[in-house]
């Protein structure tokens, strides 16, 4: 089981070198407040003074510490001494002077986190060899402090508080809580913060009591400490000091790690087929550049009629999208709007005996007169007129959506190619941005052939040509064709009017004042026009209701989905386009290589975890 450390140092380096933190490797990180004894804490079980030391805030950035224990028979001797240490920020460097470890470690604090007091939770990663360590993993947090000093931030106290919860929140941690001698244990920061996030997990408290400031070598401190040990606790003296501290967080390390085995195996290779999956989905780099751009303008252009169809691979479930909005637009939007238009909106009795008046001339009529009625009727079908743009407008707009549903769901391989994705994109809005006043020309015209060929009856009688309906019939056939149409009227009352005094009647006024209460005879003119204005525009409320979408889906919908392909091709397929359109997005580049890094890196940890045999779990 002794192998198991070294196997958890061997997986820090494979993910220190993509700067990923995205396994939680088992580890101690050491907590305490500033002068705690953290840093002696961690000297003593290296054996060597290599910490920076000072007042305030010494440690301001997390330091991940690897002891590696080097058997002395075969250790790498190096060329004065047989304990080295070696930093990931500076590669392959070998440091045999502890004192420029030190240095280096200052030195890269401050070019991170500048020369003030600031911290940073950026790592450095340090490794020291050694035949006198045994295999541990460390980390060094900066130390809890309360009050700023000198040019600390004023928010310090909480910047370190949420550096240390960064790293002992990992479920995989094992928090060594460090306590100076002369502090109560009940009123301890360190064992206080642990036990925030972990209350009954495993915490390690450690006293001490060396002095941080005078000049007495690490080893001489432990050889002191063991003699203390052994004078004054001799029954004791076994279990305790720095020696047994380093044999106990070995051992309790080594058993940490074989229970954390088997799920870290787990999410190293969920992580990998996640990775694996990402990295497919950007696409590899383009060889064939012809091929590429037809293969992705075809895509795009079956991904776009497929969302119309609703065949697509990517289906919404928030939201209605593409065909099922459209229909959505054309049976509900558009079809109630119609329905809650009133035949005889805005029309009053008034008007409509203003119009007979009109219609008539100097001599009275014997039969209601067909012009009125024609002038009546067209004023009211022409309010249909305007929801049915809308009604284009509507579908126009949805099928301008598509585009980046497309975009973002069903090609994302566009996204590796930021310019021919713009340049398809001009392309479709262009396509229908030219369908749209056709497709409107056409909803205008419809209106226009209601007017045209509705009226070739006779005056006396009024039999009128229902054009949209195919067939020719009397007014009263007219009428009881709209009534079928007609679900429930409320017939609009006629208040008549009286002129004001003074004032003479005049036929050009609009409306026409009445001196008196309509006769029998007007009532009876009045109410036969507007039976057959609510008729007739029922018929051909109904007749739009149909056609209007039909209209919009030959000439905007199924007229894009058939020539959206050959346009795209036509005005993008071309030679001199390929090498621009084809230009990769540097973020996407820097995406697939980190991916790529990613992937190496949690295959290369697959690998090293199944090296490990069954017998060295136990």
């Amino acid at each position: 089981m002794e192998a198991l450390i070294p196997v958890i140092n061997k997986l820090q380096d494979v993910f220190n070198t993509v700067g990923a933190d995205i396994i939680q490797l088992p580890q101690i990180a050491v907590v305490g407040t500033q002068s705690s004894g953290k840093s002696s804490v961690l000297e003593s079980l290296v054996g060597r003074d290599l910490l920076p030391r000072g007042t305030g805030i010494v440690t301001r950035r997390p330091l991940i510490l690897q002891l590696v224990h080097v058997d002395p028979e075969d250790r790498r001797k190096t060329m004065d001494g047989e304990e080295w240490g070696k930093f990931l920020h500076t590669k392959n460097k070998i440091y045999t002077d502890f004192d420029e470890i030190r240095q280096e470690i200052e030195n890269e604090t401050e070019r991170v986190s500048g020369n003030n007091k600031g911290i940073s939770d950026e790592p450095i990663h340090l490794k020291i060899f050694s035949p006198h360590v045994v295999n541990l993993t460390l980390v060094d947090l900066p130390g809890i402090t309360k009050v700023p000093v000198g040019d600390q931030p004023k928010d310090i106290e909480l910047q370190i508080r949420e550096l240390i919860l960064k790293y002992i929140s990992n479920p995989n941690c094992i928090i060594l809580a460090v306590t100076a001698a002369n502090t109560d244990m009940a009123t301890s920061e360190a064992l206080k913060v642990a036990r925030e996030v972990d209350p009954d997990g495993h915490i390690l408290t450690k006293y001490t009591k060396l002095n941080i400031n005078n000049k007495k070598i690490v080893a001489d401190s432990i050889r002191d400490e063991h003699a203390f040990l052994q004078k004054k606790y001799p029954s004791l003296a076994n279990r305790n000091g720095t020696k047994y501290l380093a044999r106990t967080l070995n051992r309790l390390l080594m058993h940490h790690i074989r229970d954390c085995l088997p799920e870290l195996k787990t999410r190293i290779n969920v992580l990998a087929a996640q990775y694996q999956s990402l990295l497919s989905s950007y696409g590899e780099p383009v060889e064939d550049m012809s091929s590429t751009l037809l293969q992705l303008i075809t895509k795009f252009a079956a991904e776009y009629c497929n969302t119309i169809e609703g065949t697509a691979k990517y289906i919404e479930t928030a939201e209605l999208c593409g065909g099922a909005r459209i229909c959505y637009i054309f049976h509900e939007t558009f079809g109630r709007t119609l329905e809650s238009v009133d035949p005889l909106g805005g029309l009053t009795t008034i008007d409509v005996l203003t119009a007979i008046r009109n219609a008539t001339g100097p001599r009275p009529a014997l039969f209601v007169p067909e012009v009125s009625f024609e002038l009546l009727v067209k004023r009211q079908v022409k309010r249909l007129e305007e929801p049915s743009l809308r009604c284009v407008e509507l579908v126009h707009e949805e099928m301008q959506r598509i585009i980046q549903h497309c975009s973002n769901y069903s090609t994302q391989e566009l996204l590796r190619f930021p310019k021919l994705h713009d340049a398809i994109v001009e392309v479709v809005t262009s396509l229908l941005r030219k369908r749209l006043p056709v497709t409107n020309e056409m909803v205008c015209l419809f209106f226009l052939s209601c007017f045209l060929c509705s009226f070739c009856a006779s005056v006396s009688s009024l039999n009128l040509c229902l054009h949209c309906e195919g067939g020719t019939g009397t007014w009263r056939g007219m009428l009881k064709k709209g009534e079928e149409y007609e679900d429930k009227m409320k017939p609009q009352s006629s208040v008549p009017v009286s002129p004001q005094k003074g004032h003479a009647v005049n036929l050009l006024d609009v409306p026409v004042p009445v001196a008196r209460k309509l006769s029998a005879r007007e009532q009876r003119d009045c109410e036969v026009i507007e039976r057959l204005i609510k008729s007739y525009f029922l018929i051909v409320r109904k007749n739009i209701q149909d056609s209007v979408p039909k209209a919009v889906m030959h000439f905007l919908v199924n007229h894009v989905k058939d020539s959206l392909q050959s346009e795209l091709v036509g005005q993008l397929y071309k030679p001199a386009l390929l090498d621009d359109l084809l230009t990769e997005s540097e973020d996407m580049a820097q995406r697939r290589n980190e991916a790529a890094d990613m992937l190496k890196a949690l295959q290369k940890a697959s690998q090293v975890i199944a090296e490990i045999r069954e017998t060295h779990l136990w």
